[in-house]
């Protein structure tokens, strides 16, 4: 058999998943180890016990001056912060992909005004954002919003704009109006693929987040990673990113179960 023909049950694919990862993991210990043995003070690739010795104050101590657990003071702020972005951005994203996506007129008009701003190089307009906005909240969670709206927004109305022409007849032929079309025909095609344009914001919108965090805060995964940094502190900074990644992770699991639960006819899975 091909192996293009080939299908895999889900235990295999968590295995085979699961491989390269090891490999890695081992080839990383390895190399610590080597390093190690030639300097025992090296601080380029700690090995897990130094990352757990170094990770310890910060996850099971409160800090003497905020009387916070460090780490996850640093995962609440980021987190609420991502959230609240990727909660604007999506429901923008909806709003106007959908306007943008159905209606010809206001897509000939708006379309390349938000085409030009998602090609503008977010990170570029942070010193914009933080003169404009300050130092606070506001300007981090802006950018992650002007970051990942805009090229959702695009995907949502392309989307929505390539739905076969016959259900829009049909739909008028049953009397359906412009507003009726948008929320009774594009509405419900276009959230599937909502969630994914959510998925794939994801990376673009840690980007951001860290960015922000680690030029303007004092609390966040992205503070915390620029701040250490200046000591070569690895053995902070790569379980920083190891949890990032693993939260990364976990939302785009959630969002593909959501989607998957949700909209099953749109993953080809029946009710």
């Amino acid at each position: 058999m091909r192996w293009v023909n080939r299908q895999m049950r889900r235990s295999d694919r968590l295995l085979l998943g699961l491989v390269p990862i090891l490999l890695l993991l081992l080839f990383y210990v390895v190399m610590a180890a080597q390093r190690h043995a030639a300097n025992p003070a090296d601080k380029i690739l700690p090995l897990p016990s130094g990352m757990a010795e170094g990770m310890s104050a910060l996850l099971f101590e409160a800090d003497p001056l905020s009387g916070q657990f460090l780490f996850w003071a640093d995962t609440l702020a980021s987190l609420q912060r991502l959230g609240i972005g990727l909660g604007i951005a999506t429901l923008l994203t909806l709003i106007v992909g959908l306007v943008l996506g159905t209606l010809p007129p206001v897509r000939a008009t708006f379309g390349p005004l938000v085409t030009g701003i998602a090609v503008i190089p977010p990170i570029a307009l942070l010193p914009i954002l933080f003169i404009a906005l300050g130092l606070g909240e506001t300007a981090k969670i802006a950018l992650i919003v002007l970051g990942i709206a805009p090229v959702m927004v695009r995907d949502i109305a392309a989307h929505v704009a390539a739905l076969p022409r016959e259900q829009i007849i049909k739909a008028q032929t049953l009397g359906a109006g412009s507003w009726q079309i948008m929320i009774r025909v594009a509405l419900p095609q276009a959230m599937p693929r909502l969630f994914h344009a959510m998925r794939l914001a994801l990376g673009p919108a840690w980007v951001f987040l860290i960015s922000a965090e680690a030029i303007a805060s004092d609390v966040g995964l992205g503070y915390r990673i620029f701040l250490v940094r200046r000591y070569l502190s690895m053995d902070i900074i790569i379980p920083y990113v190891a949890w990032i990644t693993l939260l990364a992770i976990l939302m785009d699991v959630a969002l593909t179960f959501l989607s998957r639960r949700s909209f099953p006819w749109a993953h080809g899975e029946s009710h």
